[in-house]
């Protein structure tokens, strides 16, 4: 049976830290298989985000990856393998 590889990651100071974020993801899109993004709308845009994401199973990029957004100040990236 297949693994789902999952990646949940919160940003904060969401209007400043989303250009590089956006950079990072699209760097490693080859590996993204589904993105959502979410946050607070309406009469308020929040500053802290979400965003799910489905991963091809390649662990060595995975990894890669998390390191990469880890390393942004105000980024927090886990993964979840069901």
């Amino acid at each position: 049976m297949d693994k789902f590889y999952i990646a949940a990651l919160r940003i904060d100071r969401r209007n400043e830290k989303a250009p590089g974020v956006q950079k990072v993801l699209t760097e490693f899109g080859c590996i993204i298989k589904m993105r959502l993004g979410l946050h607070e709308a309406g009469n308020v845009c929040s500053n802290q985000g979400l965003i799910i994401l489905e991963l091809a199973p390649d662990t060595e990029e995975i990894a890669k990856l998390l390191d990469t957004l880890n390393a942004i100040d105000g980024v927090t990236a886990k993964l979840l393998e069901i």
